[in-house]
């Protein structure tokens, strides 16, 4: 018991307050765009911005490239509950890695990403999907602000794990 009480002692409250501050700021975007974008378009419009970028609006009710989508509905809970076992393990890392501070830009992004898609399963039971990219009739699966958020943190947190210095 000792040693979890001094440990939680040595987080860094501050730091990880900041980058939840930066991590909500970044949801709040990411939830502003879709909500944006509902209210731009409706399900199967397309509003073609070049040749080779659609804004668009999608629901996804799987995970990533709509990974388990025709599940039947048991994936939502699963997806959503995973989102917060996630966001509070990354905010544990945050507090007992404040000085690595590369690694905690890339985490506080992979939390934002967790937090708006779990905020749209949540509140509308799916997520809410707009960007489409493709080349020809080839599209790339629609994605959203928090999926970049979730894809660029994660990037960052390897480049941080190979190539940061550990204290």
């Amino acid at each position: 018991m000792r040693k979890t009480v001094s440990s939680v002692r040595q987080w860094n409250w501050p730091a990880l307050l900041s980058w939840l501050v930066f991590a909500l700021a970044l949801t709040g975007f990411d939830q502003w765009t879709k909500n944006w974008i509902q209210h731009r378009l409706i399900t199967g419009d397309v509003d073609r911005i070049t040749d080779f970028f659609n804004l668009v609006v999608a629901y996804n009710s799987g995970a990533a490239f709509s990974f388990l989508a025709d599940a039947g509905g048991w994936q939502r809970p699963l997806f959503a509950g995973l989102a917060i076992v996630v966001s509070l393990v990354i905010c544990v890392i945050i507090a007992r890695n404040s000085s690595r501070k590369f690694l905690c830009l890339g985490l506080a992004l992979v939390l934002s990403g967790a937090l708006g898609n779990a905020w749209d399963r949540f509140t509308i039971g799916v997520v809410v999907d707009f960007l489409d990219f493709h080349v020809g009739s080839y599209h790339w699966p629609a994605f959203n602000v928090a999926d970049i958020c979730i894809c660029c943190g994660a990037g960052i947190v390897v480049l941080a794990e190979f190539f940061g210095k550990k204290n």
